[in-house]
């Protein structure tokens, strides 16, 4: 598992902020940060699994009057994330190790940050973190989908090895963690980045049950 999480680490500590610019224009992440924080009553509680540069999930949330905690496995994102969204708590972390109370957050953002486990662990992060949210409460979830266990590629010229599942099985994934998929939007996406490919990019609007459901 710590291999894992140092690989995955070490990746984002060198792409550092030109992750930040290479996705900065996605209007499907944009989107679907509109559709949580229009769900969100004021100062709610969020949690941003990978949260990156801070840029422009806990950005946006901080700026729509809401308390956000960020968990990244990569020191140099926190630092970068610290700097630019002061109003957030960031923690260098591993989210399939860092402890979660149940019912502790209103909302639970994930985007892209499950790609770099296997399929066990994505599955055990999603039921952790679906245990995580009160019921009601919202979760945004995007990938790229794909039917790959421990593919080597390149991204953005980095060696990384990816695990994923195909388009279809992902909302089964989702639900068998306990949560209801609302929606789902698939967009291609391509990073602003001299190396940047095209790549499928699947977000699907979630929620946690009712506790009367």
């Amino acid at each position: 598992m710590a291999d894992r999480g140092q690989r995955a680490a070490a990746v984002f500590d060198a792409l550092g902020l030109e992750y930040e610019k290479a996705f900065a224009r996605s209007e499907a992440h944009l989107a679907s940060l509109e559709w949580l924080t229009g769900r969100l009553a004021p100062g709610s509680r969020v949690l941003d699994v990978g949260s990156g540069t801070g840029r422009p999930t806990a950005s946006t949330l901080v700026a729509a009057g809401h308390e956000v905690l960020g968990v990244d496995v990569s020191p140099v994102m926190v630092d970068l994330a610290a700097r630019q969204v002061p109003q957030a708590v960031f923690r260098h972390a591993d989210i399939r190790e860092l402890p979660l109370e149940e019912d502790a957050f209103d909302a639970v953002c994930v985007y892209f940050s499950l790609l770099q486990m296997t399929r066990a662990e994505q599955s055990r992060v999603l039921g952790r973190l679906a245990r995580a949210l009160r019921p009601g409460g919202s979760l945004v979830l995007a990938t790229v989908p794909a039917d790959v266990e421990d593919l080597a590629i390149e991204f953005m010229g980095q060696p990384v090895r990816a695990t994923s599942f195909a388009a279809g099985d992902v909302a089964a994934v989702v639900r068998d963690a306990g949560l209801t998929v609302e929606s789902e939007r698939a967009v291609e996406f391509v990073p602003d980045h001299p190396e940047g490919a095209a790549e499928p990019h699947l977000f699907l609007y979630c929620a946690r049950p009712p506790a009367h459901a």
